[in-house]
């Protein structure tokens, strides 16, 4: 006599261990922290969203993050939340000044994700690469002196 498996059986037991190997795979994933700090962005933005921001501004400012975020003395690792660099609020400051000439002078609405949209203006606008841009016109010194 030979073993004949009940296939109803087999389908069964087989689709039950999917899904219980899959809900503990789902459960070991970690879930994804929320942003700490925000003041000028939106705080639904995902941790992938601001990274892809930050890199825009740091790009547009000729920076690394060191610019306007400190580290942690105690693990060396940067925290991104902290207000401890003067740098972080002036960036702040920025964005809500470019926000606001693109809402009055160029009509920019929001996206999706509650950031004004590619009219306008930028960081790059006035930057162009460099942390502090040289504003206003260039005269020679002598130039400015009348007789």
């Amino acid at each position: 006599m030979t073993f004949k498996p009940n296939k109803k059986l087999l389908i069964t037991l087989g689709l039950t261990g999917l899904v219980v190997f899959g809900s503990m795979a789902n459960m070991q994933q970690p879930q994804e922290q929320k942003a700490k700090n925000l003041k000028v962005l939106p705080k639904n933005l995902t941790h992938k969203q601001i990274d892809h921001i930050m890199d825009e501004w740091a790009h547009a400012l000729g920076v690394r993050c060191n610019a306007c975020h400190a580290r942690d003395a105690a693990t060396n690792k940067m925290d991104f939340a902290s207000d401890a660099k003067p740098e972080k609020n002036v960036a702040r400051a920025m964005f809500k000044m470019t926000s606001a000439i693109n809402k009055k002078y160029f009509e920019a609405k929001k996206d999706s994700l509650g950031m004004m949209m590619e009219t306008g203006i930028s960081c790059v606008t006035c930057h162009n690469g460099k942390a502090h841009p040289e504003g206003g016109m260039h005269h020679d010194e002598d130039e400015g002196e009348k007789k």
